[in-house]
């Protein structure tokens, strides 16, 4: 084998979960076809969610300073995120370009194999391997590896080669996105829906601004290069009646509504992940953030089955956790499009939703699900309300190490946190010690509302997500961590 697992794309879905594999001790190769990171900002900022996963690995320090804020908005009508409690605010301003970047040092940091300018020819899946074609410097070769992801993208030329249907719905509209310097514009950090279509403008670091630009009626064209910027500007003309022809243009580029979703996203040893999974409006910056956390569900189980401490199985749950969460995305992606590019027939709608988010339980169902807290997997069976959903980040008395709950999960493995210091639950889960780590520890304080009141212990996932807790769940331990974690040693 060439590596246990090949990676193809260097995206942030692709760098996550090369880090991810890489934390659990697994061979990883990265394909690349660009021969060099392309320097563009693309998707900015982390959603809450994300931002969790991210210091869940102690990777926010290594942003440096993030600009945050609890204003969002869902399909342009401003929505609170304060109203979500325990949660990390929004990241607004980081560009792709930083995050790949830090994603990239940390995963060569810990061992992953990057090839960049390696495109792939061809998928061919056999009994116990996959052979990846790739075309590289050298020439033209054939690798292998247990597994691959296809981590590439919409266009993604494993999901091709692998058969993989993608049905959806294409293209209607074609919409413009720039990042520009020499002009000073009023910022519309949600958009402004104007008689023509819809304009966003936000400050981004270094004297750079962002502009959308989407004119109802543009039908979407099959390009070949960028557009050029004299046409993103005169469409900008068009729509408000300032002229920002003289802005110097640092990227342009032009996407559409297409939305569209893989069937499955595992075909017995080829993986999808990302974009190359799901592709949708980028209503909210939630395409990078969802891929980001395709990656880390995927990364813990693809590690555990390859390292043979769990069961193929496993990967099963990939798809039946993370497809339906890709089905709400693009639900929600389209109704925020038709809230956010359509015209004046649409108003009464975006009046009424106006009117229901100024109701706080309407408002935090909106916030949960742009951000990704809203997710709950369906763990079998228990009335725990943790179950299924994100380990809260709480602070902890008790402990030489951990002063924080996220903490325990930098080393990227299995979490019992022992909350009443019961050393029977702890001698019940020493099988399992080779990857679950028995943390006990007291939270230093809770709110009678904490989903953690009353509970006694929590078994949390790498992703950080609970999978038993006491009282509360139907199964006994052991049970949970063999479910998880595989056989005991």
């Amino acid at each position: 084998m060439d590596a246990a697992v090949i990676v193809v794309g260097a995206g942030p879905a692709g760098m996550m979960l090369a880090g991810e594999l890489r934390l659990a001790g697994v061979d990883v190769m990265v394909v690349e076809r660009l021969a060099a990171r392309t320097g563009e900002s693309r998707g900015l900022g982390f959603t809450a969610r994300t931002m969790e996963i991210f210091d869940q690995r102690g990777l926010l320090s290594r942003f440096g300073d993030i600009e945050t804020s609890d204003v969002g908005h869902f399909g342009g009508l401003p929505v609170d995120f304060g109203v979500l409690e325990g949660a990390h605010q929004a990241a607004k301003t980081v560009p792709q370009s930083a995050t790949e970047t830090v994603l990239e040092e940390w995963a060569t940091g810990l061992g992953a194999d990057i090839r960049r300018g390696h495109e792939v020819l061809s998928v061919t899946g056999k009994e116990d391997s996959v052979e990846v074609e790739i075309r590289g410097p050298s020439g033209v070769r054939t690798a292998r590896a247990e597994y691959v992801v296809g981590c590439d993208g919409g266009r993604s030329t494993v999901r091709k080669a692998a058969g993989f249907d993608f049905p959806g719905t294409a293209a209607t509209m074609e919409m413009f996105l720039a990042d520009v310097r020499g002009i000073t514009l009023e910022p519309r950090m949600i958009g402004e829906t104007l008689p023509g279509g819809m304009v966003m403008v936000g400050p981004l670091p270094g004297g750079v601004t962002r502009l959308i630009v989407c004119e109802r009626g543009t039908p979407p064209q099959r390009r070949e290069k960028p557009p050029a910027w004299e046409e993103v500007a005169a469409a900008w003309q068009r729509l408000t009646g300032d002229d920002i022809a003289h802005a110097e243009p640092v990227w342009v580029s032009a996407f559409g509504d297409a939305t569209r979703q893989a069937t499955e996203y595992r075909r017995d040893r080829v993986i999808l992940a990302g974009d190359a999974a799901h592709i949708h409006l980028p209503a909210g910056g939630q395409g990078m953030n969802t891929s980001i956390q395709d990656a880390v569900n995927l990364g813990w189980k693809l590690g555990a089955v390859v390292r043979g401490r769990a069961p193929v199985s496993l990967l099963d749950t990939y798809h039946a956790e993370r497809h339906p969460v890709g089905r709400r995305l693009l639900m929600n992606t389209q109704a925020q499009g038709l809230l956010f590019l359509s015209g004046s027939e649409v108003q009464p709608l975006r009046d009424v939703i106006s009117e229901l988010i100024r109701y706080g339980d309407v408002s935090r169902h909106f916030a949960a699900m742009v951000s990704g807290l809203e997710i709950r997997y369906d763990i079998d069976g228990g009335s725990h309300p943790l179950l299924g959903r994100r380990m809260p980040d709480v602070e902890l008395t008790g402990h030489a190490l951990i002063r924080r709950s996220i903490e325990a999960l930098r080393p990227a493995r299995g979490v019992l946190l022992d909350l009443t210091d019961n050393a029977r639950l702890r001698r019940r889960a020493l099988p399992w010690r080779d990857r679950v780590d028995l943390i006990t520890a007291r939270p230093r304080e809770l709110s009678g509302t904490s989903p953690l009141a009353g509970t006694s212990a929590v078994l949390v996932r790498p992703d950080g997500y609970v999978a038993w807790a006491a009282p509360g769940s139907h199964g006994d331990l052991p049970m949970a961590l063999e479910r998880w974690f595989g056989p005991a040693i």
